[in-house]
């Protein structure tokens, strides 16, 4: 099993639902966002297009890319990243010692530094904090959750506390659009698979950031909405 996720940019409405349910979810502290929604004039992920002389924004959600030659875990100096058996590149919180070489080797800038102690918020079954590796369990009620501590790097996980479970990540379960879509890649019948074979949508797929040879795991269908120009990170207009 190797799970994957598709973002159709054609049905993003840049909401950023995807970006509250993740910090919820994950009790993630004040200030960090494992997940990020581009607009217009972003650094790097511009997505200003220029429609019938006009111009319009268009977005790009942005979070780990969970690749399978991920720069991350070749930095780490105590293998507390590492890609679990189902291709996820995760975090031990219990091996992090804070060095944030692994911040500075990830191409896309989205691992966040932790400055301080998640605050548990209310759930049905108690206080929930996400911690690592797994909540745990007994009879199906939530028994314990590890806590994690400050000082450690975070980001996505793909939802490992739901995905475990055989459930699928926060953020495309609330996409109010269904512009995501996560399954097994190795999986011809799961719905990654089906979307990409075009079943669900012919549109072109990429990844981000090809010149990193990373091979990520989360690949973007390009919008087929018509526009003449795209905006680039500068304010320059460039024919697509």
């Amino acid at each position: 099993m190797k799970y994957g996720m598709i973002i159709d940019l054609d049905r993003c409405i840049g909401c950023r639902t995807c970006a509250v349910v993740c910090k919820n979810h994950n009790a993630e502290p004040e200030g960090i966002w494992w997940n990020r929604v581009f607009a217009s004039g972003a650094p790097n992920y511009a997505t200003a297009v220029a429609v019938d002389g006009g111009m319009r924004s268009e977005f790009l959600p942005v979070s780990c890319q969970q690749c399978e030659n991920a720069p991350c875990e070749t930095a780490c100096p105590t293998g507390a990243t590492y890609t679990d058996e189902n291709g996820v590149v995760l975090v031990d919180y219990d091996s992090c010692i804070g060095c944030r070489y692994c911040m500075v080797a990830c191409p896309y800038n989205v691992r966040q530094f932790n400055w301080q102690k998640p605050q548990g918020i209310p759930a049905t079954e108690g206080t929930y904090s996400y911690g690592y590796p797994f909540e745990v369990r007994q009879d199906g009620k939530l028994v314990y959750t590890p806590d994690r501590p400050e000082g450690v790097v975070e980001k996505c996980t793909f939802c490992v506390q739901y995905t475990s479970e055989g459930g699928d990540p926060a953020c495309c379960v609330a996409c109010p659009a269904n512009a995501r879509i996560f399954g097994d890649i190795d999986d011809p019948d799961s719905a990654y698979s089906q979307y990409m074979k075009g079943l669900v949508s012919p549109k072109e797929p990429y990844t981000l950031g090809d010149e990193y040879h990373t091979d990520p795991k989360v690949v973007y269908m390009r919008s087929s909405r018509k526009a003449d120009a795209r905006v680039g990170s500068e304010g320059e207009v460039t024919e697509r």
